[in-house]
């Protein structure tokens, strides 16, 4: 099963720009203005990466003027953990989840019946792709599952039109993503979501929930929207990575259960060695 989302991650960013070699490392750019890529081990390779190979990945992102990233599967590429954190990066690792379709819930409650999932030939598409990319963006600003302040006056300051929004809506007619909201009444999208599929393999992404509306159930209920809509069109595995152990308690609540993990690398914030060393 592993191999199999191996070649599904790195199926996916192929629909979405081009490819450069780096050795034993690949380099997804993104096509026109949708969401930067990242590097990844080239897929098949036997060769651990070197630090050379990851600064050379890293000094290609800051000449695209795209953020420094590196994304894996722990089990699939063990050794480049070490060869990251050499390069001064820091590594987050979440569980990598699988979808046990039997144990998926029904749909049921009020939370469910608020969640819609965007039809790419409806008026409002484009108004929905970025009322998603709001959402995603405050509610990822402020990570974690407790709630707070930011709520629907947060997401529409964060609102912007989207550019590709009509690639973006051949790939959902294509069958290639799909993107769920949930909210409704005067406060309008309070939670959304996506999943990209290449083949028979979904990977459910980017699902927020303003801080204000955390704790009502509402990103479980996405998830579970997009899972069964996946299920539907005929994906046989589908697969999300959750951002902490408590996300994936909630995750496992919807049938979900860790296969590996998935690796994260980005530059360390500026000052963070500073700030080990005083905490030394």
């Amino acid at each position: 099963m592993l191999h199999r989302i191996e070649r599904f991650l790195d199926a996916v960013p192929r629909d979405q720009g081009r490819v450069e070699p780096y050795g034993p490392l690949t380099l997804f750019v993104q096509n026109s203005s949708s969401i930067p890529l990242y590097g990844r081990p080239t897929l098949g390779a036997t060769e651990v990466p070197t630090v050379a190979d990851v600064e050379a990945v890293r000094a290609r992102q800051r000449a695209l003027g795209v953020p420094e990233a590196l994304e894996w599967m722990h089990e699939i590429c063990p050794g480049l953990l070490a060869v990251a954190e050499a390069a001064d990066l820091s590594v987050q690792r979440v569980p990598l989840m699988v979808l046990d379709p039997a144990r998926l819930p029904a749909a049921s409650g009020p939370d469910e019946e608020q969640v819609r999932v965007l039809h790419p030939d409806s008026p409002d598409f484009a108004v929905g792709l970025g009322l998603f990319r709001a959402v995603a963006t405050v509610g990822f600003s402020t990570g974690g599952t407790a709630t707070g302040q930011e709520g629907p006056a947060a997401r529409d300051a964060a609102y912007a039109p989207i550019p590709d929004a009509e690639a973006m809506r051949a790939r959902v007619r294509e069958g290639r993503a799909a993107y769920a909201l949930a909210g409704e009444g005067p406060d309008g999208v309070l939670a959304g979501g996506a999943y990209q599929r290449a083949g028979d393999v979904a990977e459910i992404v980017g699902v927020a929930t303003l801080p204000a509306a955390r704790r009502r159930g509402l990103g479980a209920a996405v998830t579970a929207a997009l899972a069964r809509w996946a299920l539907a069109d005929g994906v046989g595995l589908v697969i999300l990575s959750a951002g902490s152990e408590d996300i994936a308690r909630i995750y496992g609540r919807l049938g979900f259960r860790q296969v590996g993990t998935s690796c994260i690398a980005c530059p360390k914030p500026a000052g963070a060695d500073a700030d080990a060393d005083t905490k030394e």
